[in-house]
């Protein structure tokens, strides 16, 4: 056997180290959605969010949501907001008051409450954290008196799904819409559902 010189027993190496190179660059979602056992990620969805003049007394960094508007008011500054398009609660599911953001989870898990698998006994018991979990890419948990009110303020993997009374009493954002809330928005903010 002759020995090749030492320039053509690097060539696999390169070529190995290339491939493994292009590979760890791939981001991870395009790993996800090579793989053919799941289906393909859902979409994030269209940015429904504006700049809107609102006249409130709350103060910057509240949220006020009108449920007949189906608008996610963020007030940023005296007389100044961002209104995001929502869907709410559909009919027997609606409710007002005040409350606060008690937590914030990225890509949260699910776990449907047991008043809600009773009415759909289909539903599992939890679906895991990731972007096939129907809360989306981001949830604001909403807390009253220091308890979980088992509202949230959650993305959706149908955009679609957006501007209808259509939930269980939770708010629903695109994920896109979602993901910039969640990055403005503090953990104690108050939120008001009229």
């Amino acid at each position: 056997m002759t020995q090749q010189p030492g320039r053509y027993r690097i060539v696999p190496r390169l070529a190995g180290a290339c491939i493994i190179g292009l590979a760890l660059g791939m981001p991870a979602w395009e790993f996800a959605q090579a793989r053919s056992d799941r289906p393909p990620l859902p979409a994030m969805g269209p940015s429904l969010r504006k700049a809107v003049a609102l006249q409130t007394v709350e103060q910057p960094g509240t949220i006020i949501i009108r449920k007949d508007e189906k608008a996610l008011y963020l007030v940023t500054r005296q007389g100044q907001a961002l209104r995001y398009q929502i869907s709410v609660g559909r009919d027997g599911f609606g409710w007002t008051g005040i409350v606060k953001v008690g937590a914030k989870t990225e890509w949260p898990e699910w776990r449907p409450p047991r008043e809600m698998r009773a009415r759909q006994p289909e539903l599992p018991e939890m679906v895991p954290a990731g972007p096939y979990n129907p809360l989306g890419a981001r949830a604001l948990y909403l807390l009253r008196d220091g308890r979980d009110t088992l509202y949230r303020i959650h993305g959706t993997n149908d955009p679609k799904g957006i501007g209808f009374d259509g939930t269980s009493g939770c708010f629903r954002l695109t994920n896109t819409d979602v993901i910039d809330l969640f990055k403005r928005v503090s953990v104690g903010a108050k939120v008001v559902v009229q």
